[in-house]
């Protein structure tokens, strides 16, 4: 049994990255798999850069230089709590994550 232990450590090694080669997490038949999970990650990355953008404008509009004062009102009324008498206030409990606003001019 001597001779053969290192031929079958060796074969059992090959038989072992054979088979992770084809069935492993970046195997060879988990190609779908891969390529639905950067479907879904470049979606998100997407809504990200979509409420980047977003975010990006509005600091803009805050900004000393080009302030805008519909914007400065929206923002010291949802940070105080406070409104006008005759706005219609609906709460919510959080905003939606694919909802984006476009701030006024």
């Amino acid at each position: 049994m001597k001779p053969y232990l290192p031929s079958t450590i060796l074969l059992l090694l090959v038989v072992y990255l054979g088979v992770q080669a084809l069935t492993g997490q970046r195997g060879l038949l988990s190609g779908h798999e891969r390529d639905a999970m950067m479907g879904r990650r470049e979606a998100q990355l997407a809504g990200i850069l979509e409420q980047r953008r977003d975010l990006e404008v509005r600091v803009r509009y805050l900004r000393t230089d080009s302030l805008s004062r519909d914007l400065l009102e929206e923002r010291a009324r949802a940070v105080l709590g406070f409104s006008d008498p005759r706005d219609y206030v609906i709460r919510v409990s959080a905003p939606s994550v694919g909802a984006s606003s476009a701030p006024r001019a």
